[in-house]
């Protein structure tokens, strides 16, 4: 097995001893995000106690389910130094091809999956683009994300698609509540655990980490650089795709113009959540908690009464924050790695 497999962790890259202070060890890499989250969601309730009722918590979280599962896929290509601009057209193209397919009479527990195939096979047409063609995966998922939502203008030939059988249970139960919490929240939770598991704990996980660590070395070690690629745009095209299902279920419709933007959202929440564009390490939780950052900041916002045309500045600097007080946290945590 080659040697950059046996890093679970990332610790044999930065040279992090399993030796070191107890105090360090307990500092766990999405610990500043987290901190982060805590800090301004407290913050804000203490001048607004409205803003921590249950409903504005759970309003916000599952408001931040569609792109927060759209940042947990992007973690992997980013852990490989590629960038996947397309998931925002994506997400629009397969709730659209979803709305069309169950108005013209397809079931709607037929029509998840189709869905998900939609966008696995539309992630690892990014892959095979990007690999075999030789080009920056920068650019061919910036024309794809075009390519896409204009296919989904076209499909809808501009308008939304709301036809549908509201009293299936397929909105009822995806775009209802279970327990007094969005069905879509409890899958979220349950999918950033699985995808986090993914990345930390299999083979396929250990080969994105290592690959963007060192591609020279990963590729010279015989690790399969090429189809780990299409792998990794094929598993973020499918958290679009599944992000496309629960916003169709909610919604219950089918909108070519939505989706603008999640893919900087979604990217902006994985940098904030540890991932950076060096690759060679990430976290699906910490996209997750960054996303949920920028969404309590949005609602924050409202809550203060902030005019609207200052919201991107705010949200900008929040991002600057909470990335610096991450990086500050690692190099608490690990001195060594801090010029890594």
């Amino acid at each position: 097995m080659p040697a950059a497999l046996t890093d679970s962790a990332g610790d044999q890259r930065t040279g992090d001893p399993a030796g070191r202070p107890l105090y360090r060890r307990l500092v766990r890499d999405e610990f500043g995000v987290i901190a982060v989250l805590v800090v301004i969601v407290v913050g804000v309730g203490l001048f607004h106690p409205d803003f921590l009722r249950t409903g504005n918590l759970l309003s916000i979280t599952h408001n931040t389910v569609y792109v927060g599962l759209m940042a947990g896929g992007i973690v992997f290509p980013l852990a490989m130094r590629e960038v996947d601009l397309s998931v925002g057209g994506m997400y629009a193209l397969c709730m659209v091809v979803g709305a069309v397919l169950i108005r013209d009479g397809l079931g709607t527990w037929i029509t998840l999956p189709a869905m998900l195939a939609l966008a696995a096979l539309l992630g690892a047409l990014n892959g095979v683009v990007t690999t075999y063609m030789r080009l920056p995966s920068f650019i061919v998922t910036l024309a794809t994300a075009m390519l896409f939502r204009g296919a989904g203008l076209a499909l809808a030939d501009g308008k939304q698609i709301t036809d549908l059988p509201q009293n299936d249970s397929f909105f009822t139960f995806l775009g209802g509540n279970s327990g007094g919490v969005p069905t879509a929240v409890w899958f979220f939770v349950v999918l950033i655990a699985a995808l986090t598991v993914m990345f930390t704990r299999t083979r396929f996980g250990a080969r994105v980490r290592a690959i963007g660590s060192n591609p020279e070395a990963a590729e010279f070690s015989g690790l399969p650089v090429a189809r780990t690629r299409i792998a990794a745009l094929s598993l973020s095209g499918l958290m679009a795709g599944a992000a496309a299902v629960f916003s169709l279920a909610f919604f219950m419709a089918g909108d070519p113009t939505v989706g603008q933007g999640y893919e900087l959202t979604a990217i902006a929440g994985a940098i904030i959540g540890g991932t950076p564009l060096a690759g060679g390490r990430g976290s699906v939780v910490g996209a997750a908690v960054g996303c949920l950052i920028l969404s309590v900041v949005a609602s924050a916002l409202a809550f203060f009464q902030v005019p609207i045309n200052w919201t991107t500045f705010a949200t900008g600097g929040v991002i600057l924050v909470a990335v610096g007080a991450d990086t500050l946290l690692r190099r608490f945590r690990n001195p060594r790695s801090a010029g890594a």
